[in-house]
């Protein structure tokens, strides 16, 4: 017996030595092991990113970026690392960046990032680089020093901007906040983010697409659409490019026409027709400014004044930005045509109504006519055929 007993120890010994490359005698696996301990040192990272110390940032490893960042105001900063890549001294960390802007976002965004990590001679973790992860989009301040604007409801975020441009943007943001709450109501944050980045790239950088995607867009909203209300912020981010193409009052009913998607986002779900969100989104844009129908849709007045009426109401499809500048204007303006109907002939209150009854629906199909025959009292034939009258009407 004593013998065995010798014998099995003798084996553990050599079984230890075996994986200790691997396993830690009676622990865990090392890539655990380093994935603990990055996890660690992210976490001391994210303590001294909310306490505003770049000296403890710098004790974390590199600290440089913190200077492009130090002006955002943050309620939140956490890391999760969902896996290490090691090799020898050094490794790379795939983990989640959880933040939130304090006074503005009412629960985290999640972004992906990638680290990469070097031991120090101590034998201790840190942190060489950070940068979006593949496919992920930047956040503004990968793209350089952060300048921050605030205004009554708006906060704006720019880089390579003039504080005075920002402020303009902060002044459109605070108009466009209280004509969104008069049209659709009060029933949400009432104060927008706005990202002004330097140029068309880095839009193109914030929404992680090519920037042919969005060259002659003046502006988009991100956000999830259906989300609850504690969901993330969304943000408005701007295509300097193009807006400063666009006049006064362009500028304005872009700024009222995105802070509208913002407003509408818990009531926009995957069964809200684009013709839907982006007419009505317009229609609150163009709502006290106006403007007729043929100063705001000068692409659809041609073709109906040609006699190219549309035979149906825009598709999802209509508004891809592959197609053509003309094509895609219709499409936009056929939406705000549709809602201006509606807002004229049943009512605002009644627009409202619908916006919600489409998007309350559980899915796409039978939303747009059942929300039509319990609103409006009235089928899908019968309203493309007063909607294409109705463009006859102000257009022929």
């Amino acid at each position: 017996m004593a013998g065995r007993r010798q014998a099995s120890k003798h084996g553990l010994v050599v079984l230890c030595l075996l994986l200790a490359s691997l396993v830690a005698c009676g622990g865990r696996p090392a890539a655990d092991s380093a994935r603990t301990d990055v996890q660690r040192v992210l976490d001391r990272r994210a303590a001294a990113v909310l306490d505003r110390d770049r000296a403890a940032i710098a004790r974390t490893g590199a600290a440089d970026w913190w200077s492009d960042l130090s002006a955002v105001p943050l309620a939140s900063w956490s890391y999760r690392v969902t896996a290490v890549h090691r090799g020898g001294s050094t490794a790379t960390a795939d983990a989640e960046l959880r933040y939130q802007v304090e006074g503005y976002d009412s629960a985290p965004v999640t972004v992906a990032r990638t680290l990469d990590l070097s031991l120090d001679a101590s034998d201790h973790w840190y942190v060489v680089r950070e940068r979006p992860a593949e496919k992920a989009p930047q956040q503004l301040w990968d793209q350089g020093p952060v300048t921050v604007v605030r205004g009554r409801h708006s906060m704006v975020l720019g880089v390579g901007q003039s504080g005075e441009k920002l402020h303009s943007f902060a002044d459109l943001a605070d108009r466009a906040v209280p004509a969104v709450s008069d049209a659709w109501g009060t029933g949400w944050s009432r104060h927008v983010v706005v990202l002004v980045p330097a140029s068309l790239d880095g839009m193109a950088g914030l929404l992680g697409s090519p920037a042919s995607s969005y060259r002659g867009i003046a502006a988009v909203t991100t956000g999830e659409t259906g989300a609850p209300a504690h969901a993330p912020a969304d943000r408005i981010i701007v295509n300097p490019d193009a807006y400063a193409l666009l006049g006064i009052l362009g500028r304005q009913v872009v700024l009222t026409h995105e802070t509208t998607h913002v407003a509408t986002r818990t009531a926009t779900t995957a069964a809200t027709p684009l013709w839907l969100s982006e007419g009505y989104a317009d229609w609150v844009g163009y709502r006290d400014t106006g403007r007729t129908p043929a100063e705001a849709a000068p692409e659809l007045a041609e073709a109906v004044s040609a006699h190219r009426v549309p035979r149906d109401l825009p598709s999802d499809a209509d508004f891809g930005f592959s197609g053509s500048a003309s094509g895609l204007a219709r499409s936009y303006e056929g939406g705000w045509m549709a809602c201006r109907m509606i807002a004229n002939r049943w009512g605002e209150a009644k627009l409202n109504a619908f916006y919600r009854a489409v998007g309350a629906h559980e899915k796409r199909p039978g939303a747009v006519e059942e929300a039509l025959a319990k609103v409006l009292d009235t089928d899908l034939a019968d309203f493309t055929g007063e909607w294409r009258d109705y463009l006859r009407a102000e257009f022929g």
